[in-house]
């Protein structure tokens, strides 16, 4: 099989009943079958995030079908299309990992089908499959994650399918009685709300990917042959690393550098991440230095003397700046992507500091926090994550300009909570933080000596289990004033 791309090419009316030109919306219930057949021209557009399905979700809708194969019905879900005027086409905006693991399965089922010749056969499955034969599309991705789950998936369907237990009666139930219900809106940022709002309450969906969403729409015009590139990094990156880094960390830095609590981020937290449109803000004086920096940085990189030194500039990302809309986004992510790995790399911090960096206590606290006794128990990650986040703030203000001394202050500013807890939960870390906070210090800072010049108090007690390596630190440092 060649699964490079996905598009269905069927002459005649549009099957979802549809006027395009004048309604914004049209709700159908389709088979599997109708679904695969009957749509002009389906396609998977290249925003669209990996085809991230595994075994266990295969597993458990073929143990959906065999249960439920007794019922006139079974309802897979929900399918919402962008009908794109220009192309003809019925883009898929949600639902994609459903449709293209069924898509795997007649794939499977016709090449079975073709292989063997025992027992009867149904006349009425061997027209359709030979219709969907005829008419379905041949999917590829250049995703590497896409084209290992999709080999996977369907070896594995291939198996289930050559069972004796599937048989015609599965077979029909799931061509026929398989259904979706189908919402077709021909303008994309309206097809983009719709997915908003469907999947608000979602279990699965996570609020980064409501951001992609949002921020995929708020793309120029002028930009739509830079989506694909755009996300790239987005796509291949794991939804652990992308959800780790809007919610361990920018969501947190964000929200501490303004005194506001942060402990989950949720789907109701995603303005936090939402700004402005440079190409339609109005012409607010605030939004004056955004334009001229987009504007600036664009022109640099397009301009033909980069061909000749290879030169490239970087939008200046900061943390907890307002963000640009669209592409910006995406690269903003890509940045801090990176800085957070370098950051958070434990035994690699050496990747952004220098030799002249590690001196004074620098080194011994490092290697300190990464191996002391009860690092890996649940209050001592929440510590660390304290220290991860004004680390990576203060690079993210002031680079590695008297990084040592930002160590020093910023480890006995976190640990000092470890020492003085038994128990730490995540809201002892929140509290922590905006009863000391050291954020909006840093924040307001416009030298590091404004922050580095900060008095911390000393640690009476050490009431924590398996921190004598922290408190050894402490002593040495001058923070623990407690008896030996």
């Amino acid at each position: 099989m060649n699964w490079t791309g996905i598009g269905i090419t069927h002459s005649g009316k549009d099957t979802f009943g549809m006027d395009v030109k004048t309604s914004t919306l049209e709700k159908r219930t389709v088979t599997v079958y109708q679904l695969l057949t009957e749509v002009e021209k389906l396609t998977i557009p290249q925003y669209q995030r990996p085809y991230k399905w595994t075994s266990r979700h295969v597993g458990q809708l073929f143990s959906d079908i065999a249960a439920f194969r007794h019922k006139n019905a079974y309802r897979l879900g929900t399918v919402v299309f962008h009908h794109d005027n220009d192309s003809h086409t019925h883009n898929i905006v949600d639902g994609q990992q459903r449709t293209i693991t069924l898509m795997l399965a007649v794939h499977a089922l016709i090449y079975n089908r073709e292989k063997t010749s025992d027992g009867p056969r149904r006349k009425d499955l061997d027209k359709q499959l030979g219709e969907l034969k005829a008419k379905m599309p041949d999917p590829c991705f250049e995703n590497n994650i896409s084209k290992r789950n999709i080999h996977a998936n369907y070896l594995q369907i291939s198996r289930i399918v050559r069972r004796d237990d599937f048989d015609e009666d599965q077979i029909h139930f799931l061509l026929n009685r398989c259904k979706f219900v189908t919402f077709a809106l021909k303008d994309i940022s309206e097809a983009f709300q719709f997915f908003d709002s469907q999947n608000a309450r979602g279990k699965d969906l996570e609020p980064h990917d409501l951001l992609k969403a949002f921020h995929l729409r708020e793309l120029s015009n002028h930009e739509n042959d830079l989506k694909s590139e755009t996300v790239s990094r987005w796509e291949n990156s794991e939804t652990a690393e992308l959800s780790a880094l809007f919610a361990q960390y920018l969501y947190r830095i964000r929200n501490w550098t303004r005194g506001e609590s942060a402990r989950y981020f949720g789907k109701e937290d995603t303005d936090l991440f939402k700004g402005v449109n440079i190409d339609t803000a109005s012409d607010f004086p605030y939004i004056e230095q955004l334009r001229l920096a987009h504007h600036f940085v664009e022109q640099y990189n397009n301009a033909y003397e980069r061909k000749v030194d290879g030169n490239k500039m970087q939008f200046p990302f900061h943390i907890d700046q307002i963000i640009i809309n669209g592409r910006r986004f995406f690269e903003m992510t890509n940045h801090y992507l990176s800085r957070v790995n370098e950051a958070t790399g434990h035994d690699e911090y050496k990747t952004f500091l220098d030799d002249n960096a590690m001196i004074g206590n620098t080194k011994e606290i490092l290697d300190t926090i990464n191996t002391y006794e009860g690092r890996n128990r649940t209050g001592d990650m929440y510590v660390r994550m304290m220290f991860d986040c004004m680390l990576i703030y203060y690079i993210d203000k002031f680079g590695v300009t008297e990084l040592p001394r930002a160590i020093e202050n910023i480890f006995i500013w976190a640990y000092s909570l470890r020492l003085q807890m038994q128990v730490v939960q995540l809201a002892s870390m929140d509290n922590h933080v905006l009863e000391n906070n050291l954020f909006k210090r840093l924040k307001d800072a416009t030298d590091p000596r404004e922050f580095l010049d900060i008095s911390l108090p000393a640690v009476t007690e050490n009431r924590s289990k398996k921190t004598k390596d922290i408190e050894r630190l402490f002593k040495g440092m001058g923070y623990y004033d407690g008896e030996d």
